[in-house]
């Protein structure tokens, strides 16, 4: 009995031993989530009852090197319902449809969905927007936003690109520099009840947007638009497939220009013109996205590398019958009675193949492909555009006379439009290979420098004697040879044409080029012009030089005042 007693008294201590760590162990838990954690689950609740509609950000100005605003934002609204807060049901169904312009199944829908919140319609103009506000309907909710604006409507469209309907950058600069112009959203938060009606006494709490940064490129509006008319002139009147025009500053990389005709709306990025088959054709950068034989512009590097060498001389002579053979292959050259007894400068002046050719084949495969991948052929050039394409060239296995020879005089690989207008600046600007390049700076909202983009020269590529004898060999291009169409009076240039046939041989198409720079003894200014499957006449020398020339009779004084 006793001991009965005693295990009962036992059970009763235990079980309220148990009882008071449970107890305590609540009372510790309660104490941890209303004391350590209170603003937490302070938040959950608020959470419940609170709403969010974000605020975009008012994107980063796109500048010229000027200040010409290149990219720009409109005010303009988003229209949202809120289900449980609309009372005049009828008329707020009748107002969205008049003054938005939208069916009455369309909005009906969205006005009986029982959401937090219901977008009616986006980018609405700010005077549309207003005119919704002044009917004071309750749960229409009018919000001011910002749309990506672009002043000059195809204008460097495919350099500048555009941001889409969430503000983000889709192509060109806007998704390269998306973290510099994008700034931070806001957003505006609205306490409700547990039926979803807004707390009028409580009003609305606004995050404001951070606003993106400017971004100063090294476009010059100017170049840039007297180049555009001049690839559509051309373009029309040759009945040409696509003109690609490049501007830059050969001593540092600064692009001034970059024009690839057709180009398309950036106020419309989404309307497709007949002429292309999808988006991405109508988006893509020939200068940066494509690549093409540079044909007989290619020589420059042939000689630069000849030159470095010490395998030609400005007086060394070579015959050219119209052909050379190469093993037992037969290569033509563009003058079909051949240019007889030449000596180099001759033979550069004439663009004699056969001449090149006997460069090529002196220097040898070893010797020509590690100039090739020196001067930065067999990398991009790292230019702040997307989608750069590269070079595509024969395997250094595989380049055996018949492909050193075409090499030589420009065909049988392919290089980018960007590549070879850097390649050549590089060697015409004393040697040092240089960096193309669009951004220049960012700026705050009061045009205050927050960052600034360096490009620091590369590996020097030849010694300046070598790129100086360059000079004077494409100033005789343009004063007395092939690229004589682009002779602009009063100025010094340099020069070299370029005709090349299209794949397959074939076809009976042609890409007709010319890359010029002024002043020929101290470059400033380099341009390369492009122009694919041109009708009729298509030789790079009545067909591409003319459009330099053109544009350098008006830049260059234009660029002398600056």
């Amino acid at each position: 009995m006793l001991k009965n007693k005693t295990k009962n008294r036992e059970k009763i201590v235990v079980a309220t031993i148990l009882f008071m760590i449970l107890f305590l162990g609540l009372i510790a838990r309660l104490v941890y989530f209303m004391v350590f954690q209170s603003q937490y689950y302070s938040k959950k609740a608020e959470d419940l009852h609170v709403r969010e509609r974000y605020i975009k950000a008012k994107r980063g100005k796109i500048l010229d090197r000027n200040g010409v605003v290149l990219a720009d934002n409109v005010t303009v609204c988003n229209i949202s319902v809120i289900h449980n807060q609309i009372q005049e049901r009828e008329k707020v169904i009748d107002v969205l449809c008049k003054e938005l312009n939208l069916s009455r199944e369309y909005v009906e829908k969205r006005v009986d969905k029982v959401t937090s919140i219901e977008k009616i319609k986006s980018n609405v103009s700010k005077e549309i927007g207003d005119k919704i506000r002044g009917y004071n309907l309750a749960g229409i909710k009018v919000d001011e936003d910002y749309k990506r604006y672009y002043p000059y409507g195809e204008l460097a469209s495919k350099v500048l690109g555009f941001a889409g309907g969430d503000n983000q950058g889709i192509i060109g600069l806007e998704v390269i520099y998306e973290e510099e112009l994008q700034g931070e959203k806001g957003v505006i938060l609205t306490y409700t009840d547990a039926r979803g009606i807004e707390l009028e006494e409580r009003g609305e709490k606004r995050i404001e947007p951070v606003d993106g940064s400017n971004l100063v490129t090294s476009l010059d509006y100017n170049i840039q638009q007297y180049a555009t008319q001049l690839a559509k002139v051309a373009m029309e009147k040759k009945e040409a497939d696509r003109v690609s025009i490049i501007v830059m500053n050969p001593q540092n990389g600064e692009v001034y220009c970059m024009v690839d005709v057709p180009e398309f709306d950036l106020n419309h990025p989404f309307d497709m013109g007949s002429e292309y088959s999808d988006l991405n054709q109508m988006w893509r950068n020939g200068c940066i996205n494509d690549t093409y034989e540079p044909g007989s512009t290619f020589k420059i590097i042939t000689t630069a590398a000849a030159l470095e060498e010490n395998v030609v001389s400005l007086e060394q002579r070579f015959y050219c019958p119209g052909y050379i053979m190469v093993g037992d292959r037969r290569i033509r050259c563009h003058k079909y009675g051949g240019h007889g007894s030449v000596s180099f400068v001759e033979g550069m002046q004439g663009s004699c193949n056969p001449t090149f050719i006997s460069l090529g084949l002196t220097l040898g495969v070893d010797r020509y492909y590690d100039y090739f991948s020196k001067f930065g052929l067999l990398e991009k050039t790292g230019v702040d555009l997307p989608g750069e394409a590269g070079t595509i060239m024969h395997k250094k296995e595989n380049i055996g006379p018949v492909e050193l020879a075409t090499v030589a005089f420009g065909q049988s690989f392919q290089i980018t439009p960007i590549q070879m207008a850097t390649t050549v600046s590089s060697l015409v600007n004393g040697g040092q290979r240089i960096t193309p390049h669009i951004g220049l700076r960012i700026l705050d909202k009061d045009g205050n420098n927050i960052k600034k983009y360096t490009y620091d020269k590369g590996e020097t590529l030849v010694s300046s004697n070598t790129s100086e004898t360059l000079q004077y060999l494409l100033e005789q291009v343009v004063d007395g040879g092939t690229g004589s169409n682009g002779y602009v009076e009063g100025y010094r240039v340099g020069g070299k044409t370029a005709t090349s046939q299209t794949l397959p041989r074939n076809s009976g198409k042609y890409i007709a080029s010319y890359v010029g720079f002024a002043p020929a003894d101290n470059p400033q200014v380099l341009a390369l012009a492009v122009v694919h499957n041109p009708k009729g006449v298509y030789y790079g020398g009545q067909v591409a030089a003319p459009i330099i020339r053109q544009l350098f009779e008006n830049i260059l004084p234009y660029l002398d005042r600056m």
